[in-house]
Order: C-alpha cells, then structure tokens, then sequence
C-alpha cells in the first residue's frame, strides 16, 4: 500500500531534498564558479544566483533529471551573463565628424584632485602608454591624434584620406582595447 504524503509532509521532504544538494554541490560549483571569476564577491553572487533558480525550478512540476549537469550549466550561463553585461558598458558617445569629444578625460582621474589622484593619474598613462604600443599603427595614430593631440575627425580625414568614419571606427577599435587592457588597473583605484 502505498502512502500518500500530505501538502506539509510533501514540502518538508522538497526542503530537505533541496538543503542535500545545495550541501553536497555547494563546493565544486563554488569553486567551478571562482575559476572563471576573479572576484570573490561576484563569484559568490552567481553562486547565490544559481541556488535560487535551483530551488525555483525544484519546485515546478517537471522534475530536473541530472541535478549536477542542471547546476553547472545554469552557473555557466550566469558567467556568460555577467562578462556580457560588463563588457557592454556604453562607450562616450561619438557621433560624428564634428565630434571635438575627447574620451581619455572621461576616463582619467584629475592630477590636481589631491596626492592619490595625482598617483592614480600617473599609473593609469604609464599603463595608457604601454597598452597604446600595442595597437596597430592606424588604430594608435587617430587615437593619439584625437585624444592627445585634440584634433578632429575632419582634419584628420583630410589629411590622411581615409573618410571620417573609418577613422571613428578605429578610434572605438582602440578605444575597446584600452578598456579591456586598463580595466583591471581602473577598479583597483575605484575610479
């Protein structure tokens, strides 16, 4: 004869079956997690958020098969998420051959802001300078030309032959590595 669990009984064995897995996978994931972020505080996040959609979709009808396989690709997914969100951080906006804009302001701190900005400022263009090295030449002559030297599009279209918009694609080409390079440097200062 087979018993019937009551609506109580039914929801404290879904507790309990929910509290074993979160206990036995908790490490591996935790660590599959902190392999692929650096930042402990992010990894614990999406860990959180992993656990949470777990214990959603535990309580749905269909039941989860390969809880384990569930848990990881949920986790991947949600890494896969937060790079995508990070590295969509909107560029200034360039919006064309009359664009005097300069990007690099926005980006470094003041040196007159007192003695850890002025630090700050002089670690971020050593580090500007040596990623800058690494463009190739087209991308680092219109990035130096506009930001550094505060010359136009239009001038630099010009003179060079190539029309404005390659030469603001360049610049964004340019633009995106240096953030991707700089980054790590810019969040240790909390700029």
């Amino acid at each position: 004869m087979a018993t019937t669990l009551t609506p109580n009984a039914l929801m404290v064995e879904q507790e309990k079956r929910i509290a074993e897995t979160v206990t036995r996978e908790r490490g591996r994931l935790g660590n599959f997690i902190r392999r692929r972020v650096p930042d402990a505080g992010e990894a614990e996040d999406i860990l959180q958020d992993v656990f949470y959609e777990f214990v959603a979709a535990y309580r749905l009808p269909e039941s989860i098969e390969q809880v384990g396989a569930w848990l990881f690709g949920v986790a991947r997914n949600r890494i896969i998420d937060r790079f995508r969100k990070n590295r969509e951080q909107p560029l200034p906006e360039i919006s064309g051959e009359d664009e005097e804009g300069v990007w690099l302001d926005e980006v470094l701190p003041s040196p007159d802001a007192g003695p850890e900005a002025a630090y700050a400022w002089s670690v971020l263009i050593e580090e500007l300078y040596a990623a800058l090295s690494e463009l190739p030449e087209d991308q680092r002559a219109v990035f130096i030309a506009h930001e550094l030297e505060g010359r136009s599009f239009r001038d630099l279209a010009a003179e060079s032959g190539a029309g404005v918009n390659t030469l603001l694609a360049r610049k964004r080409y340019a633009v995106l590595h240096l953030r991707a390079r700089l980054q790590t440097i810019y969040d240790e200062f909390d700029l």
